[in-house]
C-alpha cells in the first residue's frame, strides 16, 4: 500500500523517538534499526485512516517486535561467548535519545544496560517507557495490554533491581575528563599503585569480545586485580601490539552518556571503554571490543572532527 506524503512525514516523525526506545530495550543500534523498519513495513500495511492515535498505535507496534527480539535475544545470549555487554553509541549519536534527567542519561548508560538483561522483557519495556521517556502508567498498560496497577508493580520491581545493582552518581563533564586523564597517566606510568588510588576498593573490569577478540570471560574484581590488568592494557607487551595491527590513538570522550575512551587503529574503533565514577573513585571499566558492535561507533567517529588523541601507542616501541 502507498502511503501518502503525510503519512511517511508522520512516522519520519516519530522515528527519532522509536529508535531510541528500540535501543534502550535492545541494547543493539543494528537490531533497534531493524525494529523500527519492521515497524514501519507494519505501518505501511496498516489500515492507518483507522488509527485513531499514530504515535501509540507505532510505539506499540515497535515494542511488540522488541519484546520478541528480547526473547529470542536472551536464548542467543546464552551461547555467547564471554561476557555480553551493550552496542556502544558515541556523544551526539540521535539514538541516545532524551537526556534532560538523570533518570534518562542513566536509562541509557552501560551499567542499566547490562542490569537490564537481568529483568524480564515487560519489566524492561515498563522500566524505560516510564524512567527514560516518562510515559504515563495507563499508556504503558495499554502497551502491555495489562492493568494499569500491573504497570505500577513492575516498575516498582524493575526500579528495585536496577537500584541495587549499582551506586548512582553524577559527575560534571571537566571533572570526568581530569579524573579519566589521571587514570590515563596513571596507566602508562608502568606501575600499579597510581591506579589503585584511583579506584574504589571493589572495581571491576568487564570486556566484551564477542569471540572476535581476546577477552577475559570473567570480570577482574578488586582494585588491585583491576589496576594490574589496566596497566598492562596501556603498557602493552609485542604480542598485544601485533594483535591491535598499528599504531593506536586514544581519545577522551563520551559514550552512552558516560565519560569514556575510545581506541583507534588507522581510523577504525577498536575498543570503546567506559568509565564508571562513584565519589570514592572509578567503580568500573566496561569495555567493548567486539568488532560487530564497533561499526556504528567507526561510523560516527569518523563523521566529526575529534582533534588529536591524548595518547598513541605505536606499534613498534
Amino acid at each position: 500500500m502507498a502511503l501518502t506524503g503525510n503519512q511517511v512525514d508522520q512516522f519520519e516523525a516519530a522515528m527519532p523517538r522509536l529508535k531510541a526506545i528500540a535501543y534502550r530495550l535492545l541494547g543493539s543500534a543494528s537490531d533497534a534499526e531493524d525494529a523500527v523498519q519492521d515497524t514501519f513495513l507494519r505501518w505501511q500495511a496498516a489500515d492507518i485512516d483507522r488509527i485513531e492515535v499514530p504515535e501509540a498505535w507505532l510505539t506499540k507496534v515497535l515494542t511488540n517486535l522488541c519484546l520478541n527480539e528480547l526473547t529470542s535475544a536472551r536464548a542467543r545470549r546464552e551461547t555467547y561467548v564471554g561476557q555480553w555487554l551493550p552496542e556502544p553509541l558515541l556523544a551526539g549519536d540521535p539514538m541516545l535519545g532524551p537526556a534532560d534527567t538523570a533518570e534518562q542519561r542513566e536509562s541509557v548508560s552501560f551499567a542499566v544496560l547490562a542490569l537490564m538483561e537481568r529483568l524480564s522483557p515487560n519489566e524492561r519495556v515498563v522500566y524505560v517507557l516510564r524512567e527514560a521517556f516518562g510515559y504515563p502508567h495507563r499508556r504503558i498498560a495499554e502497551i502491555l495490554d495489562i492493568t494499569e496497577a500491573s504497570a505500577q508493580q513492575i516498575l516498582h520491581r524493575a526500579k528495585k533491581h536496577i537500584a541495587a545493582g549499582r551506586p548512582r552518581t553524577e559527575i560534571d563533564e571537566a571533572a570526568a575528563r581530569r579524573i579519566v586523564e589521571e587514570f590515563l597517566t596513571a596507566a602508562t606510568s608502568g606501575r600499579t599503585e597510581p591506579l589503585v588510588q584511583l579506584l574504589t576498593a571493589d572495581a571491576v573490569a568487564i570486556g566484551d569480545g564477542g569471540g572476535k577478540v581476546p577477552a577475559r570471560a570473567k570480570a577482574f574484581e578488586g582494585a588491585v586485580a583491576v589496576a594490574t590488568f589496566m596497566r598492562s592494557l596501556f603498557t602493552p607487551n609485542q604480542a598485544a601490539r601485533r594483535l591491535i595491527g598499528g599504531t593506536a590513538e586514544i581519545h577522551v570522550s563520551s559514550a552512552n552518556g558516560l565519560p569514556a575512551l575510545v581506541v583507534l587503529v588507522d581510523g577504525r574503533v577498536i575498543g570503546v571503554i567506559c568509565l564508571e565514577f562513584t565519589p570514592d573513585g572509578i567503580a568500573a571499566f566496561r569495555s567493548q571490543v567486539n568488532p560487530d558492535k564497533l561499526e556504528r561507533a567507526t561510523r560516527q567517529w569518523a563523521a566529526a572532527d575529534h582533534g588529536a588523541p591524548l595518547l598513541t601507542i605505536p606499534q613498534h616501541m
